[in-house]
């Protein structure tokens, strides 16, 4: 098929999306346009000499955006240090030590807020946004989607919330579904967003549990993660989640294939039995452009959940606390 057809095809998938979308009246891709037109220009800029400085850098930001859409929605919570009213999600479980990239959030807002004149462009914004840069910069245009923007900053933080709502990654199969069915994601949801493992590494302390109990795991696979990651200590020793950690591709889904899942969460998605998953997981290792459309569809369902708009909570000052 010729690149220019796959292009118009992945736009018309997008808008397609977008209109099933219940919040597509609220947030729209032309959002700055008018009153800040190089907002997108210069979060892609600093986005690119972020991962051009740490290649890592682009996984840290795609999960901040993750992690904040999951936790009472994408608004740009996830950023909010702690005060004396609430303990924010920065020292939840899945986050402690965890989370990266809050310095390139703070750097993209303080060039925005002096490029913009103003407060124009919302911290959950930045995040979105980042994230849609981090994939297409890592995987090429291919995996370039338009990003709906309108997004509004929430004025507090829940660690709790945080605890409950992120997906662990020894979670089974079932209970992966049913996470991502309470926030209105489906099963293609699910393995296609799972592929965002395609770039970034994981902590030993991650992965340890899968290394030395699951069954369901290539022998040799295991038995080199086991020289960094031991049974007791190395708790934050790295491992790549695929074998080319610095790359948006398809390999993710290929290891699945052959048992190398790194996280037990990750290989829940194939165990060979023929189920949906299974089915998913093995268009996406051989189609590069089934996997690049499909995660730009869900990226804009997961981006379009629970937004403040219009006049709810505001447009921060600075992205690590209130107004």
């Amino acid at each position: 098929m010729d690149s220019r057809i796959q292009y118009f095809l992945v736009l018309f998938m997008i808008t397609f999306a977008t209109i099933l979308s219940p919040t597509v009246a609220k947030l729209s891709s032309n959002y700055y346009n008018k009153v800040c037109p190089q907002a997108l220009q210069i979060v892609e800029s600093i986005v690119k000499q972020a991962i051009i400085h740490e290649p890592r850098m682009g996984a840290s930001l795609l999960r901040l955006h993750f992690h904040d859409c999951f936790v009472n929605g994408c608004d740009g919570s996830v950023l909010l240090d702690d005060t004396p009213n609430f303990v924010g999600e920065k020292s939840a479980l899945p986050n402690i030590n965890s989370l990266r990239g809050f310095e390139v959030v703070d750097q993209i807002k303080a060039t925005l807020d002096i490029s913009c004149k103003g407060h124009v462009v919302s911290c959950a914004d930045i995040l979105a946004i980042a994230a849609r840069d981090s994939i297409a910069i890592l995987g090429g245009y291919t995996y370039w989607y338009e990003v709906l923007l309108g997004r509004r900053d929430a004025r507090n933080a829940s660690r709790d919330a945080a605890n409950i709502n992120l997906p662990a990654p020894f979670l089974n199969l079932t209970q992966l579904i049913t996470s991502f069915k309470s926030h209105g994601l489906n099963l293609r949801d699910l393995v296609v967003l799972s592929g965002a493992h395609t770039i970034g590494f994981a902590k030993c302390s991650s992965f340890r549990d899968r290394i030395y109990n699951d069954t369901n795991i290539d022998y040799n696979f295991a038995s080199n993660l086991r020289n960094s990651c031991p049974r007791i200590g190395g708790d934050d020793n790295l491992a790549p989640l695929d074998a080319t950690p610095k790359k948006v591709d398809t390999i993710y889904y290929k290891s699945l294939l052959y048992k190398k899942g790194l996280l037990h969460s990750d290989q829940e998605l194939f165990k060979g039995d023929g189920s949906q998953s299974d089915a998913l997981v093995k268009l996406y290792s051989k189609n590069s452009y089934a996997f690049a459309k499909d995660f730009g569809v869900s990226m804009i369902k997961m981006g379009n959940l629970k937004p403040l708009t219009g006049k709810k909570g505001e447009i921060r000052c600075n992205c690590r606390k209130v107004n």
